[in-house]
């Protein structure tokens, strides 16, 4: 699966989404992770109410299951999972393989219920009831 982060320093998890000069994006599975891409951008990132300049990032993290960030705005979290993205926000700063490492060792384990539905994003369906009991 892909995570991508809200980084300005491509190293730590210290951006908000929308004044974020990159988006690191990293493919992640239970053996590990690596690095598929980071997405700089330019011009004036600062709040200022301008929705389209989020346009860019979303299509940028279209193929990513979950979103890392310090912070994000309202209607930039709708926007993030109106494209089936899971956002997630870190209390402070921390780095980007750090954060890796923790949901590296969740899907080791037993994932909690919203992971395996993250987990699940593009995957066909499939349901077999023969297992279950009438």
């Amino acid at each position: 699966m892909k995570v991508a982060f809200a980084t300005q320093d491509c190293l730590r998890i210290d951006a908000h989404f929308g004044w974020a000069r990159n988006i690191a994006i990293y493919n992640l599975e239970p053996e590990g992770f690596a690095l598929d891409q980071i997405v700089a951008f330019e011009g004036d990132l600062k709040e200022d109410g301008d929705e389209d300049k989020l346009a860019p990032k979303l299509e940028a993290i279209k193929d990513c299951s979950i979103l890392v960030v310090a912070a994000i705005g309202g209607s930039g979290a709708a926007r993030v999972v109106a494209q089936n993205i899971h956002p997630m926000k870190v209390a402070e700063p921390e780095p980007i393989e750090a954060m890796l490492v923790k949901l590296q060792d969740v899907l080791k384990g037993t994932p909690p219920p919203w992971l395996r539905k993250v987990m699940a994003k593009g995957q066909a369906r499939s349901f077999d009831f023969e297992d279950e009991e009438a």
